[in-house]
């Protein structure tokens, strides 16, 4: 079977000044809708800009999969000063195109953007099974099958594989997986990458039973997705822990090697 991913929208640094070195725990960076010239704080610019409003004092932003943490601590119409509390010893660079998360905060950001339109009339012509990025909310999933049928004719829908990154997509995946079964073969794939970020690490564990346990009432497919056995692939040897979590993705159908 042939499983092709939609990208989905994704919040990304853009461009990034006066940031020539590593940051370290402690050192303040600036966020903002378009970089200013003046200033001696490094800066970074995102797209799409409407995550600035949602940041207020104290919001949380992560970077780059959760290697830079920090915190906002002051904030001007578009423009954000930021303190990192969460970094490793020998500091983390601000680089253009690294993910940006804002945990917690529900973002109108639609699931399907412009360019996964344009990718669907191939996706629809070739696709055995379509990974939904960032799929959140039930409508979400009729917009995705709709562009599908549209493309598809008299054809069979693909199935929809739901990729679960979001604190909402958690809360409504009972809806999703009911919206989707209805009308095509489903499955969930636990992305805990972004989900980590999303709802911290301390809650990770938690919640991916959860999905598990959901699923397994439903009699949906889960994939276990997400750095399994990365120390492995990278150096060679697999920690302990990383052989732990690869014995724990045996209770799902099916486990993703990145």
């Amino acid at each position: 079977r042939i499983l092709m991913d939609l990208g989905g929208p994704k919040i990304r640094i853009a461009q990034v000044a006066r940031a020539k070195g590593r940051l370290y725990r402690g050192d303040r960076f600036v966020i903002s809708a378009m970089l200013s010239e003046a200033g001696e704080l490094p800066e970074v610019s995102v797209e799409p800009a409407l995550l600035l409003d949602h940041l207020t004092v104290g919001s949380e932003v992560w970077i780059n999969d959760g290697k830079i943490g920090a915190r906002v601590v002051e904030k001007d119409g578009s423009r954000a000063v930021l303190e990192i509390f969460r970094a490793r010893e020998k500091g983390e660079k601000l680089k253009p195109e690294k993910g940006v998360n804002l945990p917690g905060a529900e973002l109108a950001i639609s699931a399907l953007t412009a360019d996964d339109i344009a990718d669907l009339d191939f996706v629809a012509a070739n696709a055995d099974i379509v990974g939904y990025s960032f799929v959140q909310r039930p409508a979400d999933v009729t917009r995705l099958l709709d562009e599908l049928e549209a493309r598809r004719k008299a054809e069979p829908l693909p199935a929809l594989m739901l990729k679960i990154e979001t604190p909402l997509a958690v809360k409504n995946l009972p809806r999703l997986i009911v919206q989707a079964g209805g009308r095509a073969p489903v499955a969930v794939m636990i992305a805990r990458g972004d989900l980590a970020v999303e709802i911290g690490l301390e809650r990770l564990s938690e919640i991916q039973e959860q999905i598990l346990w959901l699923c397994e009432a439903a009699h949906v497919p889960v994939v276990w997705a997400t750095q399994v056995l990365d120390n492995m692939v990278k150096d060679g040897s697999a920690s302990r822990a990383e052989t732990t979590d690869a014995a724990m993705g045996q209770r799902a159908e099916c486990v993703m090697l990145n």
